[in-house]
Protein backbone atom coordinates (compact mmCIF):
# COMPACT_ATOMS: atom_id res chain seq x y z
CA UNK A 1 0.00 0.00 0.00
CA UNK A 2 2.03 2.98 -1.28
CA UNK A 3 1.71 6.73 -1.51
CA UNK A 4 -1.45 8.33 -0.09
CA UNK A 5 -2.86 5.02 1.13
CA UNK A 6 0.31 4.39 3.12
CA UNK A 7 0.09 7.88 4.58
CA UNK A 8 -3.44 7.50 5.95
CA UNK A 9 -2.35 4.46 7.96
CA UNK A 10 0.69 6.18 9.48
CA UNK A 11 -1.04 7.23 12.75
CA UNK A 12 -1.17 4.47 15.38
CA UNK A 13 -4.39 2.46 15.55
CA UNK A 14 -5.70 3.27 12.07
CA UNK A 15 -5.15 -0.22 10.68
CA UNK A 16 -6.86 -1.72 13.71
CA UNK A 17 -10.06 0.31 13.61
CA UNK A 18 -10.35 0.04 9.82
CA UNK A 19 -10.05 -3.76 9.99
CA UNK A 20 -12.58 -3.91 12.84
CA UNK A 21 -14.95 -1.75 10.81
CA UNK A 22 -14.67 -4.08 7.83
CA UNK A 23 -15.58 -7.09 9.98
CA UNK A 24 -18.43 -5.26 11.71
CA UNK A 25 -19.88 -4.04 8.42
CA UNK A 26 -20.45 -7.51 6.97
CA UNK A 27 -24.04 -7.75 8.34
CA UNK A 28 -24.91 -4.76 6.14
CA UNK A 29 -24.93 -7.03 3.10
CA UNK A 30 -25.51 -10.39 4.80
CA UNK A 31 -28.39 -10.00 7.20
CA UNK A 32 -31.28 -9.06 4.92
CA UNK A 33 -30.51 -11.59 2.20
CA UNK A 34 -29.69 -14.18 4.86
CA UNK A 35 -33.11 -13.75 6.46
CA UNK A 36 -34.82 -14.09 3.08
CA UNK A 37 -32.88 -17.27 2.29
CA UNK A 38 -33.41 -18.75 5.76
CA UNK A 39 -37.15 -18.08 5.95
CA UNK A 40 -37.83 -19.21 2.39
CA UNK A 41 -35.93 -22.47 2.95
CA UNK A 42 -37.49 -23.28 6.32
CA UNK A 43 -41.08 -22.19 5.59
CA UNK A 44 -41.25 -21.97 1.81
CA UNK A 45 -42.96 -18.59 2.18
CA UNK A 46 -41.25 -15.93 0.08
CA UNK A 47 -43.88 -13.35 1.01
CA UNK A 48 -43.06 -13.65 4.71
CA UNK A 49 -39.33 -13.67 3.94
CA UNK A 50 -39.56 -10.46 1.93
CA UNK A 51 -41.75 -8.75 4.53
CA UNK A 52 -39.30 -9.57 7.33
CA UNK A 53 -36.35 -8.31 5.29
CA UNK A 54 -38.19 -5.08 4.43
CA UNK A 55 -39.17 -4.59 8.08
CA UNK A 56 -35.54 -5.00 9.12
CA UNK A 57 -34.43 -2.41 6.55
CA UNK A 58 -37.07 0.11 7.64
CA UNK A 59 -36.31 -0.47 11.34
CA UNK A 60 -32.62 0.15 10.64
CA UNK A 61 -33.50 3.32 8.73
CA UNK A 62 -35.44 4.62 11.75
CA UNK A 63 -33.13 3.43 14.53
CA UNK A 64 -29.72 3.87 12.90
CA UNK A 65 -29.51 7.68 13.12
CA UNK A 66 -30.75 7.59 16.73
CA UNK A 67 -28.05 5.10 17.70
CA UNK A 68 -25.44 7.28 16.01
CA UNK A 69 -26.80 10.34 17.80
CA UNK A 70 -26.26 8.57 21.12
CA UNK A 71 -22.75 7.66 20.00
CA UNK A 72 -21.96 11.32 19.34
CA UNK A 73 -23.11 12.17 22.87
CA UNK A 74 -21.75 9.28 24.91
CA UNK A 75 -19.03 7.66 22.82
CA UNK A 76 -18.76 4.53 20.71
CA UNK A 77 -17.81 2.15 23.50
CA UNK A 78 -20.67 3.06 25.85
CA UNK A 79 -23.35 2.83 23.14
CA UNK A 80 -22.22 0.19 20.65
CA UNK A 81 -21.70 -2.65 23.10
CA UNK A 82 -25.21 -2.72 24.64
CA UNK A 83 -26.81 -2.04 21.23
CA UNK A 84 -24.84 -4.94 19.76
CA UNK A 85 -26.07 -7.24 22.55
CA UNK A 86 -29.68 -6.33 21.69
CA UNK A 87 -29.13 -6.95 17.97
CA UNK A 88 -27.35 -10.28 18.43
CA UNK A 89 -30.03 -11.45 20.86
CA UNK A 90 -32.85 -10.37 18.52
CA UNK A 91 -31.45 -12.16 15.45
CA UNK A 92 -30.69 -15.28 17.47
CA UNK A 93 -34.26 -15.23 18.74
CA UNK A 94 -35.48 -14.83 15.14
CA UNK A 95 -33.53 -17.92 14.08
CA UNK A 96 -35.10 -19.93 16.90
CA UNK A 97 -38.58 -18.56 16.19
CA UNK A 98 -38.41 -19.45 12.49
CA UNK A 99 -37.07 -22.93 13.18
CA UNK A 100 -39.70 -23.69 15.84
CA UNK A 101 -42.63 -22.24 13.88
CA UNK A 102 -43.40 -19.44 16.33
CA UNK A 103 -46.24 -16.98 15.52
CA UNK A 104 -45.41 -14.40 12.86
CA UNK A 105 -45.64 -11.50 15.29
CA UNK A 106 -42.64 -12.95 17.13
CA UNK A 107 -40.64 -12.91 13.90
CA UNK A 108 -41.54 -9.29 13.24
CA UNK A 109 -40.77 -8.27 16.83
CA UNK A 110 -37.33 -9.82 16.48
CA UNK A 111 -36.45 -7.99 13.25
CA UNK A 112 -37.71 -4.71 14.70
CA UNK A 113 -35.21 -5.09 17.54
CA UNK A 114 -32.60 -6.18 15.01
CA UNK A 115 -32.99 -2.77 13.40
CA UNK A 116 -30.78 -1.38 16.17
CA UNK A 117 -27.76 -2.68 14.20
CA UNK A 118 -25.25 0.21 14.35
CA UNK A 119 -23.87 1.84 11.22
CA UNK A 120 -20.29 0.61 11.47
CA UNK A 121 -19.29 2.51 8.33
CA UNK A 122 -20.27 5.76 10.05
CA UNK A 123 -18.29 4.79 13.18
CA UNK A 124 -15.13 4.16 11.17
CA UNK A 125 -15.50 7.32 9.08
CA UNK A 126 -15.94 9.35 12.27
CA UNK A 127 -12.62 7.93 13.51
CA UNK A 128 -10.90 8.84 10.26
CA UNK A 129 -12.29 12.39 10.57
CA UNK A 130 -10.88 12.65 14.09
CA UNK A 131 -7.48 11.22 13.15
CA UNK A 132 -6.97 13.32 10.00
CA UNK A 133 -8.74 16.51 10.96
CA UNK A 134 -6.71 19.36 9.51
CA UNK A 135 -5.38 17.19 6.65
CA UNK A 136 -8.14 17.29 4.01
CA UNK A 137 -6.14 15.42 1.39
CA UNK A 138 -5.60 12.49 3.77
CA UNK A 139 -9.24 12.48 4.82
CA UNK A 140 -10.23 12.35 1.15
CA UNK A 141 -8.02 9.29 0.66
CA UNK A 142 -9.37 7.66 3.84
CA UNK A 143 -12.96 8.11 2.70
CA UNK A 144 -12.01 6.66 -0.69
CA UNK A 145 -10.52 3.64 1.04
CA UNK A 146 -13.68 3.12 3.10
CA UNK A 147 -15.81 3.35 -0.03
CA UNK A 148 -13.76 0.48 -1.47
CA UNK A 149 -14.32 -1.47 1.76
CA UNK A 150 -18.07 -0.93 1.36
CA UNK A 151 -17.94 -2.46 -2.10
CA UNK A 152 -15.93 -5.43 -0.85
CA UNK A 153 -18.60 -6.02 1.79
CA UNK A 154 -21.34 -5.99 -0.84
CA UNK A 155 -19.40 -8.37 -3.07
CA UNK A 156 -18.51 -10.93 -0.39
CA UNK A 157 -21.48 -10.66 1.99
CA UNK A 158 -24.30 -12.05 -0.16
CA UNK A 159 -22.06 -14.84 -1.47
CA UNK A 160 -21.21 -15.91 2.09
CA UNK A 161 -24.75 -15.56 3.41
CA UNK A 162 -26.59 -17.30 0.57
CA UNK A 163 -23.88 -19.92 0.15
CA UNK A 164 -23.88 -20.94 3.81
CA UNK A 165 -27.68 -20.98 4.01
CA UNK A 166 -27.98 -23.25 0.98
CA UNK A 167 -24.90 -25.46 1.40
CA UNK A 168 -24.58 -25.78 5.19
CA UNK A 169 -27.85 -25.11 7.03
CA UNK A 170 -30.62 -22.55 6.57
CA UNK A 171 -29.78 -20.43 9.61
CA UNK A 172 -26.03 -20.20 8.91
CA UNK A 173 -26.13 -16.86 7.04
CA UNK A 174 -27.91 -14.75 9.69
CA UNK A 175 -25.92 -16.39 12.49
CA UNK A 176 -22.59 -15.65 10.81
CA UNK A 177 -23.74 -12.07 10.21
CA UNK A 178 -24.29 -11.44 13.93
CA UNK A 179 -20.98 -13.13 14.73
CA UNK A 180 -19.28 -10.64 12.42
CA UNK A 181 -21.17 -7.81 14.12
CA UNK A 182 -20.25 -8.91 17.63
CA UNK A 183 -16.58 -9.42 16.80
CA UNK A 184 -16.37 -6.16 14.88
CA UNK A 185 -17.97 -4.12 17.67
CA UNK A 186 -15.74 -5.69 20.33
CA UNK A 187 -12.59 -5.07 18.29
CA UNK A 188 -13.56 -1.50 17.44
CA UNK A 189 -14.62 -0.43 20.92
CA UNK A 190 -11.49 -1.98 22.47
CA UNK A 191 -9.44 0.66 20.61
CA UNK A 192 -9.86 3.70 22.82
CA UNK A 193 -6.99 5.75 21.41
CA UNK A 194 -8.74 6.57 18.13
CA UNK A 195 -12.28 6.88 19.49
CA UNK A 196 -13.76 10.34 18.76
CA UNK A 197 -14.35 12.41 21.85
CA UNK A 198 -18.03 12.33 22.90
CA UNK A 199 -20.00 15.58 23.28
CA UNK A 200 -22.48 15.20 26.15
CA UNK A 201 -24.57 17.97 27.60
CA UNK A 202 -27.14 20.44 26.38
CA UNK A 203 -27.20 23.06 23.66
CA UNK A 204 -26.13 22.19 20.13
CA UNK A 205 -24.98 18.74 21.23
CA UNK A 206 -28.61 17.74 21.76
CA UNK A 207 -29.89 18.96 18.40
CA UNK A 208 -30.36 16.54 15.57
CA UNK A 209 -27.90 16.71 12.67
CA UNK A 210 -30.96 17.18 10.43
CA UNK A 211 -31.12 20.78 11.64
CA UNK A 212 -28.42 21.35 9.02
CA UNK A 213 -30.51 22.13 5.89
CA UNK A 214 -27.88 20.72 3.55
CA UNK A 215 -28.10 17.31 5.20
CA UNK A 216 -31.74 17.07 4.13
CA UNK A 217 -30.60 17.63 0.55
CA UNK A 218 -27.98 14.89 0.75
CA UNK A 219 -30.32 12.42 2.44
CA UNK A 220 -33.09 13.07 -0.10
CA UNK A 221 -30.64 12.77 -2.99
CA UNK A 222 -29.44 9.49 -1.57
CA UNK A 223 -33.00 8.15 -1.53
CA UNK A 224 -32.91 8.48 -5.31
CA UNK A 225 -29.40 7.02 -5.43
CA UNK A 226 -30.47 4.08 -3.30
CA UNK A 227 -33.41 3.51 -5.64
CA UNK A 228 -30.87 3.18 -8.45
CA UNK A 229 -28.95 0.50 -6.55
CA UNK A 230 -32.02 -1.43 -5.42
CA UNK A 231 -33.67 -1.45 -8.83
CA UNK A 232 -30.46 -2.38 -10.68
CA UNK A 233 -30.09 -5.47 -8.47
CA UNK A 234 -33.65 -6.67 -9.06
CA UNK A 235 -33.73 -5.88 -12.78
CA UNK A 236 -30.37 -7.55 -13.41
CA UNK A 237 -31.54 -10.80 -11.80
CA UNK A 238 -34.75 -10.73 -13.86
CA UNK A 239 -32.84 -9.84 -17.04
CA UNK A 240 -30.55 -12.84 -16.56
CA UNK A 241 -33.51 -15.10 -15.71
CA UNK A 242 -35.35 -14.12 -18.89
CA UNK A 243 -32.32 -15.22 -20.89
CA UNK A 244 -31.99 -18.53 -19.08
CA UNK A 245 -28.83 -17.65 -17.15
CA UNK A 246 -30.07 -16.55 -13.74
CA UNK A 247 -26.90 -17.85 -12.03
CA UNK A 248 -24.84 -15.32 -14.01
CA UNK A 249 -26.67 -12.40 -12.42
CA UNK A 250 -24.27 -12.44 -9.46
CA UNK A 251 -21.29 -12.04 -11.82
CA UNK A 252 -22.97 -9.18 -13.67
CA UNK A 253 -23.68 -7.41 -10.39
CA UNK A 254 -20.12 -8.10 -9.26
CA UNK A 255 -18.91 -6.13 -12.30
CA UNK A 256 -21.02 -3.20 -11.02
CA UNK A 257 -19.30 -3.35 -7.63
CA UNK A 258 -15.89 -3.92 -9.22
CA UNK A 259 -16.21 -0.73 -11.25
CA UNK A 260 -16.92 1.19 -8.06
CA UNK A 261 -13.99 -0.50 -6.25
CA UNK A 262 -11.48 0.45 -8.91
CA UNK A 263 -12.83 3.99 -9.23
CA UNK A 264 -12.63 4.42 -5.45
CA UNK A 265 -8.99 3.30 -5.38
CA UNK A 266 -8.04 5.68 -8.19
CA UNK A 267 -10.07 8.55 -6.75
CA UNK A 268 -8.17 8.25 -3.49
CA UNK A 269 -4.89 8.86 -5.32
CA UNK A 270 -5.87 12.14 -6.95
CA UNK A 271 -6.39 15.61 -5.53
CA UNK A 272 -9.90 16.79 -6.53
CA UNK A 273 -10.29 20.38 -7.66
CA UNK A 274 -13.13 22.82 -7.20
CA UNK A 275 -15.74 22.88 -4.48
CA UNK A 276 -17.29 19.91 -2.70
CA UNK A 277 -20.73 20.98 -3.90
CA UNK A 278 -19.60 21.22 -7.50
CA UNK A 279 -17.93 17.80 -7.40
CA UNK A 280 -21.03 16.28 -5.82
CA UNK A 281 -23.31 17.67 -8.52
CA UNK A 282 -20.97 16.46 -11.27
CA UNK A 283 -20.89 13.01 -9.69
CA UNK A 284 -24.68 12.82 -9.50
CA UNK A 285 -24.96 13.83 -13.16
CA UNK A 286 -22.39 11.21 -14.14
CA UNK A 287 -24.38 8.53 -12.30
CA UNK A 288 -27.52 9.56 -14.17
CA UNK A 289 -25.84 9.52 -17.58
CA UNK A 290 -24.31 6.11 -16.82
CA UNK A 291 -27.82 4.66 -16.50
CA UNK A 292 -28.53 5.26 -20.21
CA UNK A 293 -26.46 2.34 -21.65
CA UNK A 294 -28.34 -0.36 -19.64
CA UNK A 295 -31.53 0.79 -21.38
CA UNK A 296 -30.01 -0.23 -24.72
CA UNK A 297 -28.30 -3.57 -24.03
CA UNK A 298 -29.62 -6.88 -25.34
CA UNK A 299 -27.47 -9.51 -23.65
CA UNK A 300 -25.72 -10.21 -20.35
CA UNK A 301 -22.19 -9.47 -21.52
CA UNK A 302 -23.06 -5.99 -22.74
CA UNK A 303 -25.02 -5.43 -19.55
CA UNK A 304 -21.97 -6.42 -17.49
CA UNK A 305 -19.84 -3.90 -19.39
CA UNK A 306 -22.48 -1.19 -19.07
CA UNK A 307 -22.82 -1.74 -15.31
CA UNK A 308 -19.04 -1.78 -14.88
CA UNK A 309 -18.92 1.70 -16.43
CA UNK A 310 -21.87 2.79 -14.29
CA UNK A 311 -20.08 1.48 -11.20
CA UNK A 312 -17.13 3.79 -11.80
CA UNK A 313 -19.35 6.77 -10.96
CA UNK A 314 -20.43 5.44 -7.56
CA UNK A 315 -17.40 5.58 -5.28
CA UNK A 316 -16.22 9.10 -6.28
CA UNK A 317 -19.73 10.45 -5.69
CA UNK A 318 -20.03 8.72 -2.33
CA UNK A 319 -16.60 9.90 -1.19
CA UNK A 320 -17.47 13.48 -2.11
CA UNK A 321 -20.80 13.17 -0.28
CA UNK A 322 -19.03 12.01 2.89
CA UNK A 323 -16.76 15.04 2.64
CA UNK A 324 -19.84 17.24 2.34
CA UNK A 325 -21.40 15.70 5.44
CA UNK A 326 -18.19 16.40 7.35
CA UNK A 327 -18.60 20.07 6.46
CA UNK A 328 -22.37 20.43 6.72
CA UNK A 329 -22.92 19.23 10.29
CA UNK A 330 -21.26 20.31 13.53
CA UNK A 331 -18.44 18.06 14.68
CA UNK A 332 -20.58 17.04 17.64
CA UNK A 333 -23.10 15.43 15.25
CA UNK A 334 -20.78 13.89 12.65
CA UNK A 335 -21.60 10.21 13.23
CA UNK A 336 -25.32 10.93 13.12
CA UNK A 337 -24.90 13.02 9.98
CA UNK A 338 -23.09 10.25 8.11
CA UNK A 339 -25.74 7.75 9.23
CA UNK A 340 -28.55 9.87 7.78
CA UNK A 341 -27.02 9.52 4.31
CA UNK A 342 -26.89 5.74 4.65
CA UNK A 343 -30.48 5.85 5.91
CA UNK A 344 -31.49 7.64 2.71
CA UNK A 345 -29.74 4.93 0.72
CA UNK A 346 -31.53 2.16 2.65
CA UNK A 347 -34.96 3.71 2.08
CA UNK A 348 -34.20 4.22 -1.59
CA UNK A 349 -33.00 0.64 -2.05
CA UNK A 350 -36.29 -0.68 -0.64
CA UNK A 351 -38.38 1.65 -2.81
CA UNK A 352 -36.34 1.00 -5.94
CA UNK A 353 -36.49 -2.77 -5.56
CA UNK A 354 -40.26 -2.65 -5.09
CA UNK A 355 -40.89 -0.38 -8.10
CA UNK A 356 -38.60 -2.42 -10.30
CA UNK A 357 -40.43 -5.61 -9.38
CA UNK A 358 -43.76 -4.10 -10.38
CA UNK A 359 -42.44 -2.92 -13.74
CA UNK A 360 -40.83 -6.30 -14.42
CA UNK A 361 -44.13 -8.05 -13.78
CA UNK A 362 -45.96 -5.67 -16.10
CA UNK A 363 -43.46 -4.99 -18.91
CA UNK A 364 -40.43 -7.29 -18.55
CA UNK A 365 -36.86 -6.79 -17.39
CA UNK A 366 -35.55 -4.76 -20.34
CA UNK A 367 -38.27 -2.15 -19.88
CA UNK A 368 -37.64 -2.06 -16.13
CA UNK A 369 -34.20 -0.46 -16.59
CA UNK A 370 -36.18 2.76 -16.89
CA UNK A 371 -36.63 2.62 -13.10
CA UNK A 372 -32.94 3.17 -12.17
CA UNK A 373 -32.65 5.74 -14.96
CA UNK A 374 -35.64 7.69 -13.64
CA UNK A 375 -34.40 7.38 -10.05
CA UNK A 376 -31.02 8.80 -11.06
CA UNK A 377 -32.67 11.76 -12.78
CA UNK A 378 -34.77 12.38 -9.67
CA UNK A 379 -31.65 12.30 -7.48
CA UNK A 380 -29.98 14.87 -9.76
CA UNK A 381 -33.04 17.11 -9.63
CA UNK A 382 -33.08 17.03 -5.83
CA UNK A 383 -29.36 17.72 -5.62
CA UNK A 384 -29.50 20.71 -7.96
CA UNK A 385 -32.66 22.16 -6.42
CA UNK A 386 -31.07 22.10 -2.96
CA UNK A 387 -27.50 22.94 -3.94
CA UNK A 388 -27.67 26.39 -2.33
CA UNK A 389 -28.21 24.70 1.03
CA UNK A 390 -24.99 22.70 0.79
CA UNK A 391 -23.09 25.22 2.88
CA UNK A 392 -20.70 24.50 5.75
CA UNK A 393 -21.87 24.57 9.35
CA UNK A 394 -21.23 27.94 11.07
CA UNK A 395 -18.23 26.54 12.95
CA UNK A 396 -16.67 25.52 9.59
CA UNK A 397 -17.14 28.86 7.79
CA UNK A 398 -13.80 30.11 6.49
CA UNK A 399 -11.92 26.97 7.48
CA UNK A 400 -8.92 26.08 5.39
CA UNK A 401 -7.34 23.49 7.56
CA UNK A 402 -10.41 21.25 7.89
CA UNK A 403 -12.05 19.36 5.12
CA UNK A 404 -12.41 22.63 3.33
CA UNK A 405 -14.41 23.68 0.32
CA UNK A 406 -11.30 23.60 -1.85
CA UNK A 407 -8.01 21.89 -1.27
CA UNK A 408 -5.85 24.70 -2.47
CA UNK A 409 -2.31 24.69 -3.74
CA UNK A 410 -0.65 23.99 -0.39
CA UNK A 411 -2.72 20.88 0.24
CA UNK A 412 -2.03 19.65 -3.27
CA UNK A 413 1.70 20.16 -2.83
CA UNK A 414 1.70 18.19 0.43
CA UNK A 415 -0.27 15.39 -1.21
CA UNK A 416 2.10 15.12 -4.17
CA UNK A 417 5.12 15.27 -1.90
Amino acid sequence: MAGPYQAIFAPPGTRGFSAAGLVGRMPLSMLGVGIVTMVSQVTGRYGLAGALSATLALAAAVCGPQVSRLVDRYGQRRVLRPVCVVTVTAITALVIAVRTGAPEWVDFACVLCGGLTPSMGAMVRARWAAVHRGAPELLHTAYSFESVMDEIVFILGPILSIGLCTVWFAEAGPLLAVVFLGVGVLLLTAQRGTEPRPHPGGGPAERSALRAPGLWVLAASFVGTGAVFGSVDVVTVAFADERGHKALASLVLASYALGSCLAGLVFGLVVPRGTHTGRFLVGMCAMAVSMIPPLLVGNLWFLAMALFVSGTTIAPTMVTAMGLVERLVPRTRLTEGITWTTTGLAVGIAVGASLAGRVIDARGASAAFVVPAAAAVLAVAVAFSGSRRLRPAPEREGEDGGYGDEYGADAADRHVA
